[in-house]
């Protein structure tokens, strides 16, 4: 039985005239593509012109919502009521789904950024909160979430679409959630060393933890961040690794998801 994994990137994360990252060039490795929606990054210019070249490169559509922090990036830490939340995430999904309208597309997945992601995956209400938001919007968009984290249950828990992410690029803590930016090295860089960490992670069902724990997971999303010098090499390394591997790489509309 041949295993097929997807591959995303988060991306349309320039401002008006600052570009950050290569859009151009992920889009023709990917398969979906998370595409800021102007709160932490991205702007309706920026959004629509992403939206129109993943049409053209067969790469499914997804809103990648943030904390209102366009300086920091959204990779601060905001506490808000989970009602205010919620609506944070509905309008930015919202926000997409008219660029893709535009140019004859529809969001077929949300992916939550930065902090909120982070937040999200250990606080059962943030996770709720953006789970209630996709479900409002429209409830056959497939929640993105960190696998074995509150947001995989609060996806199953309100009957939504679910992919369970892994990350290429990241390393990770014994729980199973990423090693914070903070640590040196949690970003890996290194394309071999990404590979390797995916491959297993895809065909063995397992995570390793920076401290060499085993944790099992199961992996249906593996994202690339976008923003990273080292993105296209590593996105290209990864899925060539994947393929040799006998994984099929596939846009999340085409992976069974449970």
């Amino acid at each position: 039985m041949t295993i097929s994994v997807n591959l995303n990137a988060d991306m349309g994360e320039g401002f008006g005239a600052y570009d950050i990252g290569d859009d151009d060039a992920i889009l023709k490795i990917i398969r979906s593509a998370n595409i800021a929606c102007g709160f932490h990054a991205g702007d309706p210019l920026t959004m629509r012109r992403v939206v129109q070249r993943a049409r053209e490169e067969g790469v499914s559509i997804g809103a990648h919502p943030g904390f209102n922090d366009l300086w920091g990036f959204g990779r601060r830490r905001i506490d808000m009521h989970p009602d205010h939340l919620e609506n944070l995430i509905a309008y930015q999904i919202g926000a997409l789904q008219a660029m893709a309208a535009c140019v004859g597309e529809k969001v077929t997945h949300v992916k939550p950024h930065g902090a909120l992601n982070n937040m999200a995956a250990e606080n059962a209400e943030y996770a709720m909160a953006i789970g209630r938001a996709i479900k409002a919007v429209d409830r056959n968009l497939i929640y993105v979430a960190l696998s074995g984290s509150e947001m995989e249950a609060a996806a199953v828990r309100l009957e939504l679409p679910l992919a369970r992410e892994g990350f290429c690029d990241r390393l990770y803590e014994d729980d199973g959630n990423l090693t914070s930016r903070k640590v040196p090295g949690s970003v890996i860089k290194d394309a071999d060393a990404a590979a390797r960490q995916v491959v297993h992670m895809v065909v063995e069902g397992e995570i390793i933890s920076r401290n060499g724990k085993r944790i099992p997971r199961r992996v249906d999303s593996l994202c690339v961040h976008g923003d990273e010098p080292t993105a296209i090499e590593l996105a290209r390394t990864v899925r060539q690794a994947l393929e040799a591997a006998g994984v099929k790489v596939v846009p999340l509309t085409e992976m069974s998801l449970g």
